[in-house]
């Protein structure tokens, strides 16, 4: 059975005192390799030229982007909940006119 005092001696041998240098690629690897280089290609100045994809987009686009990529998780799920409900009330609305104009004979080609 060991003393109370036998505990201390054994944490006490635990105890390393040796000073790491943290610099040393030997002994701190890149976790990922080439992450170091990629994150230093990123942080080159952009260039005046926009992306490919936002050559088209308009000042109301951009806005909405802005917009969007405010909100937060919740406020974007309930704004995505809204549109699917517009474009079912769109569908209904859609229907129900297909059907008048099938009703009224607006649809039918005209005979030869």
């Amino acid at each position: 059975m060991a003393s109370p005092n036998g505990g201390d001696d054994f944490e006490s041998s635990l105890l390393s005192f040796e000073k790491l240098d943290r610099a040393s690629p030997d002994l701190w690897p890149e976790q990922l390799p080439g992450v170091a280089e990629f994150a230093a290609s990123c942080k080159n100045p952009i260039t005046d030229s926009p992306p490919k994809w936002m050559a088209e987009l308009e000042n109301d686009d951009i806005d909405m982007l802005k917009e969007l990529g405010s909100l937060t998780t919740a406020n974007l799920m309930e704004k995505v909940k809204g549109l699917q409900n517009l474009a079912y009330q769109l569908g209904l609305e859609e229907s129900r006119e297909m059907t008048r104009g099938k009703f009224l004979n607006i649809l039918e080609r005209p005979k030869k």
